[in-house]
């Protein structure tokens, strides 16, 4: 059975990038608008068992816990905003390789907060950098476009891990369905504002453009990562994010097929380092916290 739902996990996740680059291309649905709406009913359905189990617990939100709740939603609309972007301009394995280097950015942050890092997860980290030299340098003789989409998914990724790292202070105390509401209802409401200020419309779509809004939201953040959250009981943290970097080639698969996307062979090399990498980065990381560990595991953004 957890075969089955991992593989049902990955399948979502990998969905995402190919699922919102061909609503992209084929409706009037716009990045602003795809990044609002998953988050606005992600919010909706997280509240649901929340308000009707322990209708108080919005009302036990602390000082803290918003605080560092608003960081994570801020990261996390950033985020989307920079991601969803890349996807119109540069190719979905790029971009999503190339956002997966999440777990890469943690490591690097936790460096900068002083954390002292065993030598194999400094050799991930520079696998994975080669990976994204490869990547980013074809790109740069293909077309400025591709490479600016490349940097977004880059930056998309560090927003992701910041995302994470504050997401886990905040579900230190917080239960699950409690943050990840008020998170993803804030990231709601700054992507709509974003929205407004880039004049991007929220609404208004073709049967399309709404069709491909909650296959979106259905395969990537209720499928995807309730099947990760699931296994999560029953597996290892460090088992879980292994799988997890299986979006990397199963996005590039789904492109291939259904979106025609063929690239040049050295990106394909770069998305390999880079999967190579992170899997170094992630196996190398043997944390003292297992909880700490699985709080974090728990997050995800794509």
């Amino acid at each position: 059975m957890n075969l089955l739902i991992a593989a049902l996990g990955v399948l979502g996740v990998a969905a995402s990038g190919p699922l919102m680059a061909g609503t992209l291309g084929a409706t009037s649905v716009t990045a602003l608008a795809i990044a609002f709406w998953r988050n606005a009913i992600g919010a909706v359905v997280m509240a649901a068992p929340v308000a009707i189990r322990e209708p108080k617990a919005f009302g036990r939100i602390t000082r803290r816990e918003f605080g560092w709740s608003t960081v994570a939603a801020v990261a996390l609309a950033f985020h989307f905003a920079c991601f969803i972007t890349a996807l119109q301009l540069t190719s979905v394995a790029a971009a999503t390789a190339l956002v997966c280097l999440q777990s890469a950015w943690i490591a690097v942050f936790q460096m900068f907060r002083g954390t002292r890092h065993r030598w194999p997860v400094l050799i991930g980290l520079g696998i994975a950098f080669v990976g994204v030299v490869a990547i980013t340098g074809f790109d740069m003789g293909s077309s400025p476009e591709a490479l600016l989409g490349d940097l977004l998914a880059v930056a998309g990724g560090a927003l992701a891990g910041l995302y994470t790292l504050a997401g886990g202070k905040a579900r230190q105390s917080m239960a699950t369905g409690t943050y990840t509401t008020l998170c993803y209802g804030m990231c709601a409401a700054l992507v709509a504002l974003m929205a407004l200020l880039a004049g991007q419309p929220l609404s208004g779509f073709d049967a399309g453009g709404w069709l491909g809004i909650i296959a979106i939201t259905v395969c990537a953040q209720l499928i995807g990562h309730t099947a990760f959250n699931h296994l999560l009981a029953t597996m290892s943290p460090l088992l879980v994010s292994m799988i997890i970097l299986l979006e990397i080639p199963g996005a590039a698969i789904l492109a291939a097929i259904f979106l025609n996307e063929t690239l040049p062979g050295g990106i394909y090399a770069g998305l390999g380092l880079i999967l190579a990498g992170l899997a170094v980065v992630v196996t190398g990381q043997r944390r003292k916290r297992p909880e700490a560990d699985r709080r974090e595991a728990e997050l995800g953004t794509d």
